[in-house]
């Protein structure tokens, strides 16, 4: 029979990191897939505590193989699995089955073996049902939690009834550790509290002077963009939404609640006072979705805000600014507040497209000093019947641009092939360019021809990134990142 092989790619540049998965997916060898399997100290699921050490795989082909595994006990019950967490545990931790009933009976579980294969057992605990799985290896321990639902009572075989689960099951609220510092000791109440909207269109902050010529961009759809020394800022009416730049101590490894209240506390507390109904929320998908809200005084205008911090996958955390909570549902279609673990995750799409706005016209004055592009791609080869590895294939190439005055030189460099069998190619071309129009940079010669490029420079902190696409052929339509080189 012939050997057919299977790949496991990924593709890097020194901007973005982009993950693909042909077939099958085998291990976590690459940088963008152990950015998924991340630390972890307890179970969103259960609120049981985890042993030092362990880890929560949030690879979506882990998340769905995990699944699929679970669904086939619950499948004996007449019932479905929905949300799913994968934990792997250190061996020298000692966790046992006895550990984790005694973790489980402390937070209000009951549980119970199902018949026929001793690593499964059903947990219980007001009207929430969960089916876990544990088995202990030679390098970890695997600890699968994963939630039942199903719109009847029904039976494990052992007369444990599972309850009905018709709604939302709710998760218990993550540990609010590190409070805001803009938090205050009033008592929450239950009323938001009432204020006069404002009657005039917000008037949009004066953009930063950085150099390039254009620092604003008024969209068609209302929304306006400008250049700001720490973020973006688009505006539209009476709501402001700051597209923060990437900055030290704001991302890490961490349970929701303490990362969404640091990355407040760096970002949006200096500018308010007075926080009160503050709360964080996150949904647990791929690229989770982290979230945190409240009411507070913004120091600058002394008026009430409704303020919501974002951010999910790459879009970077993305501050939302209006005068209460009902103009922000109005225009996203979203009560933030209404936000739980299992949410549907298609509902935060009308937040996650605000990080397109961060995007300003070109003009051929922009055009000056040399501007790079890295990229490096692997493919891991497997046999399918035989699991054996095939070898493996790289791409590494770097293109950059130098340009001075109407003229720019282009080089290509790059190495293809199977590791031990590799090639090198190199293209080089010279001549002028023009900027046909404030979204288009136009090359005389690119190889063998002149060749038109789609353009827009987007904002980091203290520097613009180059974005070019060619425009007769956008392919996936992802644009290629230059940085300036020093």
């Amino acid at each position: 029979m012939e050997n057919y092989f299977f790949m496991k790619t990924f593709f890097g540049s020194k901007n973005k990191i982009f993950a693909f998965s042909l077939l099958f997916i085998l291990g976590a060898s690459s940088t963008s897939a152990q950015k998924k399997v991340t630390p972890v100290t307890q179970s969103a699921i259960t609120n049981v505590p985890l042993p030092a050490g362990s880890k929560q795989d949030k690879r979506l082909i882990s998340e769905l193989s995990g699944k699929s595994l679970l669904q086939i006990e619950a499948k004996k019950m007449n019932a479905s699995v929905s949300a799913i967490e994968i934990f792997y545990l250190p061996v020298q931790s000692g966790f046992s089955e006895d550990s984790l009933r005694k973790s489980l009976t402390a937070n209000g579980w009951t549980m119970s073996a199902i018949e026929g294969d001793s690593k499964y057992a059903l947990l219980k605990t007001n009207n929430q049902s969960v089916l876990t799985y544990f088995e202990i290896t030679k390098t970890d321990i695997n600890l699968y939690f994963g939630v039942i639902n199903n719109s009847q009572p029904v039976n494990d075989g052992n007369n444990n009834t599972i309850p009905s689960n018709t709604g939302n099951i709710a998760e218990p609220d993550p540990v609010q550790t590190n409070q805001p510092t803009t938090s205050t000791t009033t008592e929450q109440t239950t009323q938001e509290t009432q204020q006069t909207q404002e009657s005039v269109q917000t008037t949009n902050t004066a953009p930063v002077s950085d150099g390039f010529k254009f620092n604003t961009t008024n969209f068609d759809d209302g929304w306006t963009s400008t250049v700001q020394e720490d973020w973006v800022e688009v505006a539209k009416g009476n709501i402001k939404v700051l597209l923060h730049y990437p900055k030290e101590g704001t991302i890490f490894p961490a349970d929701p609640a303490p990362l969404i209240n640091t990355a407040w506390n760096i970002l949006v507390a200096p500018r308010y006072s007075n926080l009160i109904n503050y709360k964080t929320a996150y949904i647990n998908t791929y690229n989770r979705p982290y979230l945190g809200m409240g009411l507070a005084k913004e120091n600058s205008s002394g008026t009430q805000k409704f303020v919501l911090l974002f951010r999910q996958g790459e879009s970077g955390w993305i501050e939302f600014i209006c005068p209460d909570k009902n103009t922000f549902i109005q225009e996203f279609k979203l009560d933030p507040e209404t936000v739980q673990w299992d949410t549907d995750s298609d509902l935060m799409s009308p937040l996650f497209k605000m990080k397109v706005y961060n995007k300003f016209a070109v003009a051929a004055s922009d055009f000056k000093g040399k501007w790079t592009s890295d990229f490096t791609g692997i493919q891991q080869l497997y046999y399918v019947y035989t699991g054996n590895y095939a070898g493996m294939n790289i791409h590494q190439s770097n293109e950059e641009f130098v340009f001075s005055g109407n003229t720019y030189k282009w080089k290509l460099l790059a190495i293809n092939g199977m590791v031990g069998n590799t090639r090198y190619d190199h293209a080089e071309s010279s001549g002028t360019f023009t900027v046909p129009n404030n979204w288009q940079l136009q090359c005389s010669k690119i190889e063998k021809g002149p060749k038109t490029y789609n353009a827009f420079w987007s904002c980091i902190k203290g520097a613009r990134v180059l974005n070019l696409i060619d425009a007769q052929y956008p392919g996936s339509g992802l644009y290629t990142q230059y940085g300036l080189a020093k």
